[in-house]
């Protein structure tokens, strides 16, 4: 389960803009992936009260994962097209990881 801040940058103090929230379990017996239900919830700007939905495999040590963007509600209502994720930084003592994702969508 993930309720984490949704940021402009992937550094610290970076102005917040929404959550990312979800869901992800394990994808594989063999490497560390992830089976990823997403949702960026948007709670400022232009985007806020809409939302992005994005489902996918997520193999976390891969340089840049791409996941397919699904769905969306508001102003991204039947949105579609994807995600590149990309680890920023991440803390393997306490699992914490800040993970960069340029999201590319097409919406009505």
């Amino acid at each position: 389960m993930m309720d984490d801040p949704l940021t402009v940058k992937p550094e610290i103090g970076s102005k917040l803009v929404g959550r990312a929230q979800g869901i992800y379990a394990s994808a594989s017996q063999s490497e560390l992936s992830f089976l990823m239900a997403l949702n960026f919830v948007f709670t400022e700007g232009k985007h806020n009260g809409s939302t992005l939905s994005i489902l996918g495999r997520n193999n976390v040590f891969s340089g840049i994962r791409e996941m397919p963007t699904v769905g969306g509600s508001g102003l991204f209502r039947l949105a579609r097209g994807y995600a590149q994720a990309k680890t920023h930084e991440i803390d393997f003592k306490t699992g914490d990881a800040t993970v960069e994702c340029n999201v590319n969508v097409f919406h009505y």
